[in-house]
């Protein structure tokens, strides 16, 4: 019989067994007799994984344009933990968001996460289950990559992650949905080609104060106690659809508020603090200018003032007679006059 084949894509099969491999003598080395007896053969051990690659979950992750360089950071991020992702170029605003599907089926992925930019300030993130759904959109919040060297822990990369969930995950019909959802986007097939099979780090899903907290450790070999790799960030649930990016509504967060009405709340507190402060000045200044009047005035003053009687009024209804002007047709000028009483 033949020996058994090697599967295409990096399958391993189960009943391989250990190598020899030969090495080479220089042209100097005189043959050893030792050597010749063992005929120059040593043997390498197997794999450490045994095992069949059945799990065939392939993330696409890639954005829109528009994003900044925190978001870029994040993106690799994610693809660095994650071996079992994929990535693709920068997806134009004008396209629609079914189009995603089109993709991952062109990069033969089933799970996809998106970040949509908008306003290159507001930071928006899509997990669907390509092509038939579900998907969930959230807004990212609090982000803090692995280039800002905050976090002093460090694992092995392409290593397999323990998965751990808030119990608030089960109580809830939404949060046990996202619960799947992430555990088939963010976990590492087991025998994966380009995983390890080692498991050093965890993440981490909790909920406070309706949103999802997303944190990376470190399970150290000395005492498994945990320390923060990164990266961080918050997850603001939006809406879960029951189609791949749109469909009918699942669920709506009503506990949800978009960032152009906190931007605006905010920008109103600001003026009713200046309209505040406003109103004290001019309360003040007036304070300060009847301060300054002097109040002299004579109590008794108003006795001796009396109301003026009051004159009937007489109406008239027949028109007045016109008053006879003489004239004097002669009548000599000022100048003339004044001469005339000189003289006298």
């Amino acid at each position: 019989m033949s020996a058994p084949k090697r599967k295409r894509g990096g399958q391993a099969h189960v009943e391989k067994k250990a190598k020899k491999v030969k090495f080479v003598r220089g042209e100097d080395e005189a043959p050893n007799e030792a050597e010749e007896e063992n005929k120059n053969e040593v043997t390498i051990p197997p794999p450490v994984s045994l095992g069949k690659w059945t799990n065939k979950e392939r993330v696409l992750i890639f954005s829109s344009r528009g994003i900044n360089f925190r978001t870029r950071h994040l993106m690799q991020d994610l693809r660095t933990m994650m071996p079992h992702s994929k990535a693709d170029t920068k997806m134009d605003r004008k396209d629609k968001l079914f189009v995603i599907n089109e993709v991952c089926e062109i990069k033969n992925c089933n799970k996809c996460l998106f970040f949509e930019a908008k306003k290159k300030q507001d930071l928006y993130m899509w997990i669907s289950n390509s092509p038939h759904g579900p998907s969930a959109k959230f807004l990212v919040q609090n982000i803090h990559t692995l280039a800002e060297l905050k976090m002093t822990g460090n694992c092995l990369k392409g290593s397999r992650p323990l998965l751990s969930f808030d119990p608030k995950f089960d109580m809830e019909p939404q949060y046990s949905l996202l619960k799947e959802l992430f555990i088939q986007t963010f976990s590492t097939p087991r025998y994966h080609p380009r995983s390890q099979p080692f498991v050093d780090h965890v993440f981490t899903f909790t909920i406070a104060d309706d949103r999802i907290w997303f944190r990376n450790y470190q399970i150290m070999e000395e005492d498994a106690s945990l320390v923060e790799i990164g990266p961080r960030f918050v997850l603001n649930l939006i809406k879960i659809f029951q189609g791949s990016f749109g469909g009918p509504t699942l669920y709506e967060n009503p506990h949800f508020q978009s960032p152009n009405m906190h931007r605006r709340e905010i920008r109103l507190a600001a003026a009713a603090r200046v309209r505040e402060k406003q109103m004290v000045k001019d309360m003040q200044k007036m304070k300060r200018t009847e301060a300054k009047q002097d109040f002299v005035k004579d109590v008794t003053a108003d006795v001796f003032q009396t109301p003026a009687e009051e004159k009937p009024v007489h109406i008239e209804t027949e028109a007045p007679e016109p008053k006879v002007v003489k004239k004097n047709k002669h009548k000599a000028f000022k100048r003339q006059r004044m001469q005339q009483k000189a003289r006298r």
